[in-house]
């Protein structure tokens, strides 16, 4: 099991097409700031450095820097492979689209990681009523790159697929857990607007005012 100190460089995938949304979700607006700046901002409070996977952030008004999806139109699985690729070094990859995530779910992550066992290339959320875990809010180790490579090569982009159960670490959630499950609600679709829409205001604040 690992221990060590080190913090994965902090990476947000930002190379989609936004086909479903029907325009740019990096461009949507959460809490006055465009998706991408705050996806930026909220990993930079984690890992300090952040680098943006799939397209150049520089129009957003960022700095930070960023690799082209090489070989282009693979998906998130792409991105991933691009940015170990290039890096060498373990990643804490966040997609753009998550207007509730915060720096204190990906500290609890980030935890979690440091003390993953020998053998895991992959930590991330799964939640306890379902199973499903969360690909795209999780860390991956270089070691995974060999893996991606040949799943790619086969048609195979689904991160649940490329990185079986047993190369996990696993951080359990349950969807009870409004603050935790708000924050990998991601917006794909105009019906998950208008959903994200009314759950803006901070869900402390609506407790109290329903209290």
């Amino acid at each position: 099991m690992s221990d060590s100190g080190e913090t994965p460089l902090g990476v947000v995938l930002a190379g989609g097409k936004s086909s479903r949304m029907g325009r740019d979700k990096a461009r949507l607006t959460f809490f006055g700031q465009p998706l991408l700046c705050r996806a930026v901002e909220v990993l930079a409070q984690v890992t300090g450095e952040v680098l943006v996977s799939g397209r150049d952030p520089a129009p957003f008004g960022l700095k930070a820097p960023w690799l082209p999806d090489d070989p282009p139109e693979l998906g998130p699985a792409g991105g991933v492979l691009t940015v170990l690729d290039a890096v060498r070094r373990s990643c804490l990859v966040v997609s753009c689209d998550l207007p509730f995530l915060d720096a204190s779910i990906l500290s609890r992550l980030v935890a979690a990681w440091r003390r993953r066992p020998a053998g895991a290339v992959m930590t991330t959320f799964r939640m306890v009523e379902t199973g499903f875990m969360e690909p795209l809010v999780a860390v991956y180790d270089p070691p995974g790159i060999g893996l991606l490579r040949r799943n790619l090569a086969m048609g195979q982009r689904r991160l649940s697929v490329v990185f079986p159960e047993n190369l996990r670490w696993h951080v359990d959630y349950s969807k009870k857990d409004r603050t935790v499950a708000r924050a990998f609600f991601n917006v794909n679709s105009p019906p998950d607007l208008i959903l994200a829409r009314g759950m803006e205001e901070p869900i402390d604040r609506r407790r109290r005012e329903t209290s």
